[in-house]
């Protein structure tokens, strides 16, 4: 993707993300890497009227912090930043306060394996990061070690983190994110729920292998190629190539001589008395 596109695909999640009841106001940061720098949404601009050349511009591998743009980038920067420094797979990031991951980061707790989608996620559980305050670097240290083989992660007191292959497919699962922690929370109220095993969720790993959003140039790629038609038989392609020879045009017969009249009888005549 261009980084135009890249831009315009960040500002269209941001307003799906509140649209869907995924965050409000302007709580929530979403931000991508092109080439060898992040985009990242600014700080306290609401998302209606954010244009794809307000986002802040980030050097990855160089000048740590700085930055260029007409708008001063997400006070979440340092996590963002360092997931991208810390893991080359990371193409897209999406914070929220989503409601009920939100209430269960409040609980300090974790989502166990109570669903098989957690699998997404790279493991049986979805961690909740230690408490740090917002924007620091203890605060970006303890996301790092929540996300340690896993692509999302609850923050205490806070909200959440999801990362992907690009925007998108980092706001998939925050969106999936978000469910099983709704889930979670809801079968809490009923007694708790039945969790699956390490064993199982491997299992379910091992099954997701190319599960999830999938581009669609990556999978018409994946897409079996036709049978290609099988070949004629060189007898069969020899009369198919040959052309066949025209029949003689059947001479038409001449037409039958028509009989002259028979001349009329004439007339006899009368003797006189």
């Amino acid at each position: 993707m261009t980084e135009r596109e890249i831009r315009k695909a960040i500002v269209e999640n941001c307003l799906k993300m509140n649209a869907t009841g995924l965050n409000q106001g302007t709580s929530g940061n979403l931000s991508a890497r092109y080439k060898d720098v992040m985009l990242i949404t600014p700080s306290g601009i609401a998302y209606e009227v954010l244009k794809p050349s307000d986002l802040a511009t980030m050097p990855i591998t160089k000048d740590y912090g700085s930055w260029e743009g007409p708008l001063k980038p997400s006070t979440e920067w340092r996590f963002h930043l360092d997931i991208m420094i810390d893991r080359p797979d990371v193409g897209g990031i999406v914070h929220t306060h989503s409601t009920y991951a939100t209430i269960l980061s409040i609980a300090g707790k974790e989502i166990p394996a109570c669903h098989y989608m957690i699998a997404a996620f790279g493991g049986p559980t979805i961690r909740c990061a230690d408490y740090a305050t917002f924007g620091t670097e203890e605060l970006s240290a303890n996301a790092l070690k929540a996300l340690e083989n896993r692509t999302g992660c609850i923050l205490a007191n806070h909200g959440m983190i999801t990362t992907g292959a690009n925007v998108a497919k980092a706001m998939w699962l925050a969106v999936e994110l978000e469910t099983i922690a709704k889930q979670y929370y809801q079968s809490l109220l009923i007694g708790g729920p039945n969790l699956l095993s390490d064993a199982e969720i491997a299992n379910v790993l091992e099954r997701f292998k190319g599960y999830g959003l999938q581009d669609k140039k990556a999978a018409n790629s994946d897409a079996k190629p036709k049978a290609k038609s099988r070949a004629k038989s060189p007898a069969k392609a020899k009369a198919a190539t040959t052309p066949k020879t025209r029949a003689k045009p059947k001479t038409l017969a001449k037409p039958r001589a028509q009989a002259k009249p028979s001349a009329r009888p004439k007339p006899k005549t009368r003797k006189r008395a």
